[in-house]
């Protein structure tokens, strides 16, 4: 089994993060538009955001950690297909800035304990966040960010599927802003979902080690939403439960 050094490498993989889901058009689809925003681009319809991951992790005891960093997105996809890139070359960038704490639960796993963050949109080309301060809000002030959503974590795993590969997965509520719902930078489903999911597999040369810790430069990941029953849904369930209930009080009886 793998020493506790080797469990702390697989935390490299842990920033917001979650299981993802296995086939693309199983992930809900989404339209935003940036214009309403202050953005220069047509809305834009998607059902998974690519993003890369800058992060650093300190162990704050031999057990536990915290992590603070950005996940830069990358491009915005439907089907696999780019439906929107984010490079030196456009004219706008999303990033998501978040911080984090867990705790080690055996030699190749861990859990995430609690996990903030915040979706931020600038009117200028993506910038390079391995060389930004991990004062998240000195960060969104120097790019003149608009806070777009927050969240928090529902629950969220790190594992080690196979040497120098670790992963890590996290489910977290997704809350727009006043603001961006003001202005109807979320423009479908309406209401918007209010859970999103994420995924991430790093490998060892995306990790620099240090003293106490470790950074995580250009990390690969995925995020997207998770639907919600709908009402329908909901009651054909209460129903269900309510069939079961009676039949059980009569085997009581």
């Amino acid at each position: 089994m793998p020493s506790l050094a080797t469990t702390r490498g697989l935390l490299a993989a842990g920033s917001l993060a979650v299981a993802s889901v296995s086939s693309w058009g199983a992930l809900p689809s989404f339209t935003i538009d940036p214009s309403k925003a202050g953005f220069v681009s047509a809305p834009i319809t998607g059902n998974n955001f690519i993003v890369s991951d800058f992060a650093t992790t300190l162990f704050t005891s031999s057990f536990t950690f915290s992590e603070k960093g950005y996940l830069a997105i990358r491009s915005i996809e439907t089907a696999g297909d780019v439906a929107a890139a984010f490079d030196n070359d456009s004219t706008y960038g999303l990033y998501i800035g978040f911080e984090a704490t867990g705790t080690l639960t055996g030699p190749t796993s861990a859990r995430f304990d609690t996990l903030a963050y915040a979706l931020y949109g600038y009117n200028a080309p993506q910038a390079d966040f391995s060389v930004l301060s991990t004062d998240l809000d000195a960060t969104a002030a120097a790019l003149g960010a608009v806070k777009l959503a927050t969240g928090r974590l529902i629950s969220g795993r790190v594992e080690l599927p196979a040497p120098n590969e670790p992963s890590a997965g996290a489910k977290v509520t997704f809350e727009p802003t006043p603001y961006a719902l003001g202005v109807g930078f979320f423009t479908t489903p309406v209401p918007f979902y209010s859970i999103a999911e994420t995924s991430f597999i790093n490998t060892s040369s995306q990790v620099t080690p240090f003293p106490g810790g470790f950074r995580i430069t250009n990390g690969g990941g995925a995020f997207n939403f998770a639907a919600v029953p709908e009402p329908e849904t909901y009651a054909m369930l209460l129903a269900g439960l309510a069939v079961v209930g009676f039949v059980a009080n009569r085997r009581k009886r």
